[in-house]
């Protein structure tokens, strides 16, 4: 792998290091194409949250138009990502890496959308834990489904994962998702971390190759009233957008013919997967 994202032309350390606010944006698209049984594909304009777990009360400082905790026109809840019982997000996310054998992180950083006027669906949110060096040591994929349910995946990073061209992880699909999609299938992450820029590429394959890729683009912004009262208004009900563009886009796979999968019975709302060789791993 060259020492360059070949897709966006940035390296990690052009990208350079998480944001040093307590929150930030990242403002910018996502993309979805299916590859087959035929070809379907969409984009939207959307923005994302960054907030550090250790600096949730400075974050709701920020703005009067942001509020950690409590409604606002723009919020971030604990509750919307912690399990129940959790005395915090940052404990919760303490205990999955604890779970994947990982020492206490000096810092988490995670992106996700945020509450707007109350209502938030995160079909992925990420978690980047740090050591005390800087360096990214784990990330946790959690993901949702339109049935209520969610599954976190603790992926320790491995030797040979992180290089100047980002990180790439893999694990085996064990959360359903989509009821068009079947569960005999694996993810492969390329994920350039938090810095001026994110990239996010999830490729899912099957037995016969690529089958779906998504991808979420973005530029860091500041978290102040001004970029939030712009950003709301050119991308007006950002959570509501999501959740109805969601099932606009079933209906248009099953017009088209889309084979329904039932869905499973879903697994432990936690796995832990270990680095696989990269070698394994397509482009």
């Amino acid at each position: 792998m060259s020492g360059r994202d070949k897709r966006h032309g940035i390296s990690v350390t052009e990208n350079g290091p998480p944001p040093d606010a307590a929150a930030a944006l990242y403002v910018g698209h996502i993309m979805h194409q299916r590859m087959k049984p035929f070809g379907h594909r969409f984009r939207y304009r959307v923005f994302s949250l960054l907030v550090d777990l250790d600096r949730l009360e400075e974050a709701g400082s920020l703005s009067a138009l942001f509020s950690v905790n409590r409604g606002n026109l723009v919020s971030f809840h604990e509750q919307d990502h912690a399990a129940a019982g959790s005395a915090t997000l940052r404990a919760y996310a303490d205990r999955l890496l604890a779970e994947a054998g990982l020492e206490r992180a000096e810092s988490i950083l995670l992106v996700c959308y945020p509450r707007i006027l109350g209502y938030v669906f995160n079909p992925l949110s990420v978690y980047h834990a740090y050591d005390g060096d800087g360096a990214l040591v784990a990330m946790i994929y959690e993901v949702r489904n339109t049935f209520g349910e969610r599954h976190s995946y603790v992926c320790p990073v491995g030797h040979g994962e992180l290089s100047e061209g980002g990180l790439r992880q893999s694990c085996r699909k064990l959360f359903p998702v989509s009821p068009f999609v079947g569960m005999a299938a694996r993810y492969h992450f390329r994920m350039l971390p938090p810095g001026e820029h994110i990239r996010w590429r999830i490729l899912e394959t099957d037995s016969d190759g690529p089958l779906l890729s998504a991808t979420f683009s973005g530029r860091q912004v500041p978290l102040t009233t001004a970029s939030l009262l712009g950003l709301t208004a050119r991308i007006p009900f950002l959570t509501f957008k999501i959740i109805a563009g969601i099932h606009w886009e079933a209906l248009k796979l099953l017009l088209k013919g889309a084979r329904y999968f039932r869905r499973p019975m879903p697994p432990p709302e936690v796995s832990i997967h270990r680095p696989r060789s990269l070698a394994d791993a397509p482009e």
